[in-house]
């Protein structure tokens, strides 16, 4: 080590001293102050301090706090001002940052320092490590300053197989939420279009797809429409319904959506402003009443309720999956191509859900026979609705079917009457295509009438199940239909 290299020497036991440097596990003393005392010398040799060659890096690091002492009020020759007399009589002492009041008393105070140093346990034996918990020298000498290359492949071994097992499942979920939102959205814009045309008295009157579809367009962003003869062109030529590939090449009218209780009409095809690819069916049974909010209802949790039109809709427009109950959804569509199973639990095989239209009295009253229905008694009977869209009771789950599907969205077990203390998986109910956003509730509409004006459905709430009769005037129920 050169004449001029310093470190401050600190104590466990209190005090600073600036005679001995240390390095881990070994003190050094300065050889100016070795020459300037015999005694001095001989005590360093007592304690057998030990010299070694501190490495460039470290030596800059000590230059550099030298140097900020000098900046904080040291002088040139690294003096404390408060000891003159150490600047004229020990010139050479002052060549070091020796701490002012060890210089001022000379070498009666560095004696007792070195003695200090002497007597202490911890300097030399197992303990002297423990003097300076931690080094700059440890940084280049020990064994424990990095990580073996063992550890760091076997980090990024778990850090991998963390990542393998979470993120396909973060993405689904992420994908799922997507698909519902879209879906949603999508509605409710149609939904608005549909609001402006029956307040202005254009929503019914239509002999043919093709004239509803065009005043659409003015309410609705559509950036392309296809005829019937070039469906395909507007929407994707296969998609996934239920477990079946559907050929859409051969789908065309309204009787491919299973609807077997509207007029025969043709497909449009439509290209919406939002990538969102469309075949789009009207009903020539529309109604429409400019004074009426229940002709087109609209809600956040059930999305749109009309018999107006009939929509299978494809939210990612040509990009995959293009499967049901994901990015491919449909509106007052029932089954796809003959293929009326959108999903099956406990070997009953279920259409998508949807939102059913009401009836009116009259219009129950004259179908109530062939449908099963005992009693029609109030207007804007939205259980009759889902009644004739099933195509009658017979078509309608039953309570214990409905509990099946309770079983399922719960993750549990035995449920048949009412149930509380569960938890309601939200993403299953997405997978089944009921429309609930996160902390809502549904029902959903039984096969049972209860009297003149209540029919019985399930109810699902977030940590419990109710079996109970509702209002058939209630546009909030979702329906769905038993598939073939």
């Amino acid at each position: 080590m050169g004449a001029n290299t310093h470190y401050d020497y600190i104590s466990t036991r209190g005090g600073v001293g600036s005679s001995l440097t240390s390095v881990d596990n070994f003190f050094i003393c300065h050889a100016e102050l070795v020459s300037a005392s015999q005694k001095n010398k001989n005590l360093c040799e007592k304690i057998n301090l030990q010299t070694i060659n501190v490495i460039p890096h470290l030596l800059r690091d000590l230059i550099d706090k030298i140097r900020s002492r000098n900046k904080s009020g040291m002088t040139e020759l690294s003096c404390h001002p408060e000891v003159p007399e150490a600047r004229q009589h020990s010139g050479s002492l002052c060549n070091f940052t020796g701490h002012p009041e060890a210089i001022a008393e000379g070498s009666q105070k560095v004696d007792e320092m070195l003695k200090q140093v002497q007597n202490d346990k911890y300097v030399s034996g197992a303990h002297s490590k423990h003097l300076f918990p931690y080094s700059p020298i440890t940084l280049f000498t020990s064994k424990k300053a990095a990580f073996t290359l063992a550890e760091v492949l076997i980090t990024l071994a778990l850090i991998g197989i963390v990542a393998a097992m979470t993120i396909p499942t973060l993405i689904q979920n992420y994908q799922e939420r997507s698909w519902n939102t879209a879906s949603l959205v999508f509605q409710r814009k149609l939904g608005d279009a549909l609001t402006i045309m029956n307040s202005q008295g254009t929503l019914a009157g239509y002999s043919s797809t093709d004239d509803f579809v065009a005043e659409l367009a003015r309410h609705m962003k559509i950036s392309k429409i296809c005829q019937n003869d070039d469906l395909t062109s507007c929407f994707p030529d296969k998609v996934i319904w239920g477990d079946e590939e559907v050929d859409m090449t051969k789908v065309k009218t309204v009787k491919n959506f299973g609807r077997d209780d509207w007029e025969n009409t043709n497909l449009i095809g439509a290209m919406f402003a939002d990538g969102t690819a469309g075949l789009i069916a009207y009903n020539k049974d529309c109604k429409q009443d400019p004074y009426s909010n229940r002709v087109i209802t609209i809600s956040k949790e059930t999305g749109i309720g009309t018999d107006c039109l009939a929509v299978l809709y494809d939210t990612t427009g040509f990009k995959t999956p293009n499967t049901n109950l994901k990015d491919l959804r449909g509106l007052n569509v029932l089954s796809l191509a003959g293929n009326s199973c959108a999903f099956e639990i406990n070997g009953t095989c279920f259409t998508a859900p949807f939102t059913p239209a009401p009836l009116t009295m009259a219009e129950c009253e004259k179908l109530k026979d062939n449908l099963g229905i005992k009693r029609c008694d109030i207007d804007d009977d939205y259980w009759a609705g889902a009644v004739k869209a099933c195509g009658g009771v017979s078509k309608m789950p039953t309570a214990a079917q409905l509990a099946d599907i309770a079983n399922y969205v719960y993750n549990t077990s035995g449920i048949s009457g009412n149930k509380s203390g569960l938890k309601l998986d939200y993403d299953k109910v997405a997978e089944l295509g009921f429309t609930a956003s996160q902390g809502s509730d549904f029902s959903v509409w039984s096969n049972e009438e209860y009297n003149i004006d209540l029919s019985y459905g399930r109810y699902f709430y977030q940590t419990c199940t109710y079996w109970n009769a509702g209002s058939r005037g209630g546009s909030i129920p979702q329906a769905v239909c038993l598939g073939d």
